[in-house]
Parts: C-alpha cells; sequence; structure tokens
C-alpha cells in the first residue's frame, strides 16, 4: 500500500471538543477518493488473510478474537461501515449485532447482559452496530433513566471492556461523525430514492432536535471510556470513502499487532503425504 493512512482515525484523546471536529477532514491521508476506494481493495486482501490465521487460531484452541464497536449520530455511515469493511471478510468467521431498544428479555437483566451474550467467540471479528454505550446515550438524552443510574455504568463499561482485553479479545472502537448539514443532506437524499426509503425514519428528525444534547453525551462517552485497554477513535464520516478506508486500516492494525501465525500441524507431515500418495 502506497498510501497508508497513519492517523486518519484520531485517538479520541489527541483531539478536541467532539463538538468542534472537523467532520469532513481526512486526517494523515493525502489521497482522494479513487486512491482511497483503490486501496480499500489492497487493505482487503491483507485483512481476508489475517481473518483467515485468527479463524485457524480459534479452531485450535485459541482464545483471541476482534471487537469493533461502531457508535455514531443517525446517518453517520455505520451501516455502510458494515457492508463495505466487514463485506472484506470471509462471513464464516464475522458476527455482525445490531442493538437498538432492549427487548422485555433483555430489560430483566443488567444492560450488559445482552452484549456479553454477542460477544464474537475465539477466532472471530466482531461487529456492534451500536453497543453498550447506547445505555450510556440515548437513555440519557431521553431521560429513559435517571442520571444516578446511567452515571455509574461508564466505570462498569471501562472494567468490563478491561476484562474483555484480559480475556483475549481486541477491541476496536470507533464513533463516526457527521455535520449537521451532511446529515440533513444524506436525509433529503433518502426521500428523493425510492430505493432509501426504507432507511428513512421519520424519528430521525426529532432525534436531530436533540443534536447538542448527544454531542454533551458523547463528550462524556470520550472522556470517561477512553481508556489505554480500549482507546477511543474519532473517525471524520462526511466523507464514506475516507470513514471506511480509516476503520479498514484501524482493523489492519488491530490484527498486525495479533502477530498471527499458522497454527502447527497435530500430526505427522510426512507420514500423511505418504498416505495420500499411496490413495488410489
Amino acid at each position: 500500500m502506497t498510501n497508508k493512512v497513519q492517523t486518519s482515525a484520531l485517538c479520541a484523546r489527541s483531539v478536541g471538543p467532539i463538538a468542534t471536529f472537523d467532520t469532513s477532514s481526512t486526517p494523515g491521508y493525502n489521497g482522494d477518493k479513487t486512491s482511497g476506494t483503490a486501496e480499500l481493495a489492497v487493505i482487503g486482501e491483507r485483512l481476508a488473510s489475517l481473518q483467515e490465521m485468527l479463524y485457524a487460531e480459534g479452531r485450535s484452541g485459541g482464545t483471541r478474537s476482534v471487537l469493533l464497536v461502531l457508535q455514531g449520530m443517525d446517518t453517520a455511515g455505520k451501516g455502510g461501515i458494515v457492508r463495505h469493511v466487514g463485506g472484506l471478510f470471509d462471513p464464516q468467521g464475522l458476527t455482525v449485532t445490531g442493538f437498538g431498544k432492549p427487548t422485555d428479555e433483555e430489560l430483566a437483566h443488567d444492560f450488559l447482559w445482552r452484549i456479553r451474550n454477542a460477544l464474537p467467540r475465539p477466532g472471530r471479528i466482531g461487529v456492534f452496530d451500536r453497543s453498550h454505550y447506547e445505555d450510556v446515550l440515548p437513555v440519557r438524552v431521553h431521560n429513559v433513566v435517571p442520571e444516578s443510574v446511567w452515571r455509574p455504568r461508564f466505570e462498569q463499561i471501562n472494567t468490563f471492556e478491561k476484562e474483555l482485553t484480559e480475556s483475549g479479545v481486541t477491541i476496536v472502537k470507533c464513533l463516526l461523525t457527521v455535520s449537521k448539514d451532511e446529515q440533513r443532506n444524506r436525509l433529503a437524499e433518502r426521500l428523493d430514492r425510492p430505493d432509501k426509503y426504507w432507511k428513512y425514519d421519520p424519528n430521525d428528525i426529532d432525534e436531530r432536535a436533540l443534536w447538542d444534547d448527544y454531542l454533551a453525551a458523547y463528550q462524556d462517552v470520550l472522556d470517561l471510556t477512553d481508556t489505554d485497554a480500549a482507546p477511543w477513535h474519532l473517525i471524520p464520516a462526511d466523507r464514506k470513502w475516507f470513514a471506511r478506508l480509516s476503520v479498514a486500516q484501524l482493523l489492519l492494525d488491530a490484527l498486525e499487532s495479533l502477530d498471527l501465525a499458522w497454527p502447527p500441524a497435530t500430526f505427522d507431515v510426512e507420514a500423511e503425504k505418504a498416505r495420500v500418495a499411496s490413495l488410489d
């Protein structure tokens, strides 16, 4: 790859307030959409190879896995990341889970119960389209639960994520950020195209009215849950191609950091070669 994305997905602790973040920027990358799309394909080849190694490790008794957490405002591009970046992987080693309004069964348990049930198994890559952070974001903005309930969840989340990393889960947390102008354009596009009607939700307009409240909630998420074990990465998402390239690069970095290798044979290779050679 000739133009590797160096810092396109900025670590949350290295940026200023989310309210002033430049959502149309391409930090660490000097290419355009054409080159970015080409490089995504190159990254995809490497991702597929590393995923197969991870899957083989899991099938051979390994305990490691990778979890991609996607958060962001409506229309930020989470679904596009799932399709265009998740689509680079072999489906047999990938699990995608979307988290919406909790069911009655989920509400009967601790807020992390449904998250634990969806974690990727060893050797797999998991993608969360929204996540446990929903329990400190919309529930706060809409006053679903009092602050005395949602505030302690930040520390519970930190403890939970630390436990995951210690058990072999590499967590990649991405907050996709869009401007209000770009969100308006994307909402308008959904109404202009019949093939996009299914993506339009009238409630998105009501949520947009709470924009500043969501920014305050997201700022607390960044300030209180950006840890060494599971840092946040702030992704400028006005340019969809760049957001996808950034997330793919982060996943590549995560997989390369595992120093993966093919599991050794558990049988006598030469003896098995001889057996195969003797087959009719």
